[in-house]
């Protein structure tokens, strides 16, 4: 790449120590939106309104969700240290 293709791509980048809040910011907005997916067509079905109903779900279930993440993330990663070998 040359350095005028490196400027036109350049992207914003966070610092390091925001880490875990954009990491349960991503995880927290995949995963909420899958999860409203699939409990809303468990729920009602494929119907004329499921988008719309998958919406809704989901504008609750994202930012609990991301509170969520942000309490269990510390008792997960000391969960893997205790179960998974370092190098």
């Amino acid at each position: 790449m040359t350095q005028s293709t490196l400027k036109n791509t350049s992207r914003i980048r966070f610092p390091k120590h925001t880490s875990p809040y954009v990491f349960a910011l991503y995880m927290a907005t995949i995963m909420a939106f899958m999860m409203s997916l699939v409990i809303t067509f468990a729920e009602f079905g494929a119907g004329d309104h499921y988008m719309a109903n998958v919406m809704n779900a989901y504008r609750v279930a994202m930012p609990a969700a991301f509170v969520c993440i942000l309490v269990v993330r510390p008792v997960v990663m000391r969960l893997v240290s205790w179960t998974v070998h370092g190098h």
